[in-house]
């Protein structure tokens, strides 16, 4: 039986792959000026669960996923300080591996797989960057409180999450701010995922008010499944007041998104001042985008075969200033 291949050992043709891949990375995202800068990034990294555990997927292999795509993943991670990661599967061999590139300075926090038949077997997680980042002792997942009472309107929706959002407090230059990451049920037609944008959206601002002060950072992040701004989806997404990062806006969220007709499944949003009792920003935002990696893998695969091998979503990210004090 032959050797298996080291992840950490690439062959010399994926070494000089990765390597200009890293040169268009510098390129597309520009370096931070000093220590006081947060980086915070979304991706939905497609069915992220098995892996060909070779530098090449054979034909008709499955998954297709390899190590050189872990590679090339890895290469876009490292660029964060946080990224939010949808769409990882029951099966960690993925992440395992990643996490060995990636190397000892990361870590992730994950849920648990989701059960049902509508779910898909999927985690959600961050990955974070222990060099600049701490955990800072929140982590739990958010379910609906079906009482009466308890904020959502009886009718507006009657079960759980498909996939419940995932909240994490981190801790980074004298700075807290929780991260709450979710992706919301596609359903058969968008009407289906109103109730649970809604429902999200209320449960934010209610568990903000009643769990963190003025001035701690609340921001939620991943696949809100939203198609257009100004539809009921986005509509009901920023009903209470979340507001999406400025610099995302009409960014295209996939590779097989047309120019023109653009969808904004993937978001960062935060509440902004000046409404009563909900936490605002202590963090400035300022620059942000999305990584296009199309362009420079691509190469002479259909997208389709790019989507399994890297995603069908691009990483969005939005960078941040601390306060000094």
């Amino acid at each position: 039986m032959p050797m298996e291949p080291d992840i950490l050992d690439p062959p010399q043709r994926v070494a000089a792959q990765i390597a200009r891949w890293e040169e268009a990375l510098d390129a597309l995202l520009s370096a931070r000026a000093g220590r006081a800068k947060l980086r915070i990034a979304t991706w939905n990294l497609r069915a992220f669960g098995g892996l060909t555990k070779d530098w090449t997927t054979p034909q008709g292999a499955s998954p297709r996923r390899n190590f050189t795509d872990v590679h090339v993943i890895a290469a876009v991670v490292r660029r964060f300080d946080v990224v939010a990661v949808q769409e990882i599967r029951g099966d960690l061999r993925a992440l395992r591996h990643l996490m060995k590139v990636l190397g000892e300075d990361w870590a992730f926090i994950l849920t648990d797989v989701t059960k049902g038949t509508d779910r898909n077997p999927e985690r959600l997680a961050f990955l974070f960057n222990t060099r600049r980042v701490k955990p800072s002792g929140l982590a739990c997942e958010l379910v609906v409180p079906l009482a009466q009472d308890a904020g959502v309107s009886p009718g507006e929706l009657d079960r759980q999450f498909a996939r419940t959002p995932y909240a994490v407090s981190f801790f980074s230059q004298g700075q807290t701010f929780t991260l709450v990451t979710l992706h919301v049920l596609f359903g058969d037609q968008a009407a289906d995922r109103v109730p649970e944008l809604r429902a999200i959206a209320k449960w934010l601002a209610g568990w903000a008010e009643q769990e963190f002060g003025w001035d701690h950072n609340l921001i939620a992040l991943g696949d809100f499944n939203i198609d257009r701004v100004g539809d009921p989806l986005f509509e009901a997404f920023t009903s209470t007041g979340l507001v999406p990062a400025p610099p995302l806006a009409g960014l295209p969220r996939t590779i097989f998104d047309d120019p023109g007709a653009e969808h904004f499944y993937d978001q960062i949003a935060w509440f902004t001042k000046g409404q009563q009792h909900r936490p605002v920003l202590t963090l400035e935002s300022g620059a942000g985008g999305h990584i296009d990696f199309v362009p420079e893998l691509q190469g002479e695969a259909t997208l389709t075969d790019l989507s399994w091998h890297i995603s069908d979503h691009y990483p969005m990210w939005v960078e941040f200033a601390v306060p000094a004090g």
